[in-house]
């Protein structure tokens, strides 16, 4: 199943930027799938980018869009959720999130 996520871009915790993938975290009343990690595309002032989207919990909403690097706070998002790529998990070390982190990526 496809889905559509709209929202604004909120600040986050900055935590993906911290490690090298910088996130854009949305505020939206959408109805959004199962936590999990998946691949999918964002649209964004008119421009399409790749993204790895991540459902968190507590309805946490946020998608690494690949090869954007402008300043999205208060601009509107559409996500398209295409594919589920993990169950969502925490990791023992930073080390562990960033390898798997780029291997999502690669599969967007």
């Amino acid at each position: 199943m496809i889905y559509k996520i709209s929202g604004k871009v909120i600040r986050g915790d900055g935590y993906g930027k911290k490690l090298g993938f910088p996130t854009v975290n949305l505020e939206t009343k959408d109805e959004l799938p199962k936590v999990g990690v998946y691949a999918g595309v964002a649209l964004i002032d008119d421009k399409e980018y790749k993204a790895g989207i991540v459902i968190g919990p507590g309805n946490k909403t946020e998608a690494h869009l690949i090869g954007y690097n402008g300043d999205a706070y208060g601009k509107q998002v559409v996500l398209t959720i295409k594919q589920f790529l993990r169950e969502y998990k925490k990791f023992d070390t930073e080390e562990e999130l960033i390898n798997q982190i780029k291997e999502d990526i690669k599969k967007c």
